[in-house]
């Protein structure tokens, strides 16, 4: 009888010890900065959902184009409508990977260096990037942060000359979120 408990018991803590935990948010924060020395320009989307699996690495982000705020009403329109085209391209997704997510000890906490892998989507166009960001463990959430630069012309998002002193060429964005797990 002993022996079945302690061999009942290894394997519950076996499964415990190998159980993938997924992290999940609705209230990430995606921001970005693409104004120039004449004008600001700055959004801000605190309805990010994002999903990351703390075993595989394996990270989701989705964010509503419509969700960003801006201090102008009309820099807002000019946004989803000129440039976003939003009613066409609703959302942008980011699908990838945390490389090197095995060494982030989701058992400790502290701050963890990561490094991010994987298709970005804006504007209907795809495509590759690699960025390097952090993810700080407290108990049983984990908050992330990443920042990176993308070229509004790689996204075929144009700029009209009468305001090409205006609109920086590359936006620069920040990455936000305060994961807790998914249950």
């Amino acid at each position: 009888m002993k022996k079945t408990f302690l061999l009942i018991t290894a394997i519950l803590f076996m499964q415990q010890g190998f159980a993938q935990k997924r992290y999940f948010t609705k209230t990430g924060t995606i921001s970005f900065r693409a104004g120039t020395s004449v004008e600001d320009i700055d959004g801000l989307n605190k309805s990010t959902t994002a999903v990351f699996d703390a075993g595989t690495g394996q990270i989701e982000f989705a964010v509503l184009i419509k969700g960003f705020e801006f201090n102008s009403v009309l820099m807002m329109e000019h946004f989803n409508e000129n440039y976003m085209e939003s009613d066409k391209y609703p959302k942008s997704i980011f699908k990838g990977t945390i490389v090197n997510i095995a060494a982030v000890n989701f058992q400790k906490d502290g701050t963890y260096p990561v490094t991010v892998k994987g298709v970005l989507e804006i504007h209907g166009v795809k495509k590759e990037i690699e960025t390097t960001g952090s993810m700080k463990v407290n108990g049983e959430s984990v908050a992330s942060n990443a920042v990176f630069n993308v070229a509004l012309e790689d996204y075929r998002i144009s700029v009209p000359g009468i305001v090409k002193d205006k609109i920086s060429k590359e936006a620069k964005i920040t990455v936000n979120c305060r994961f807790e797990i998914l249950k």
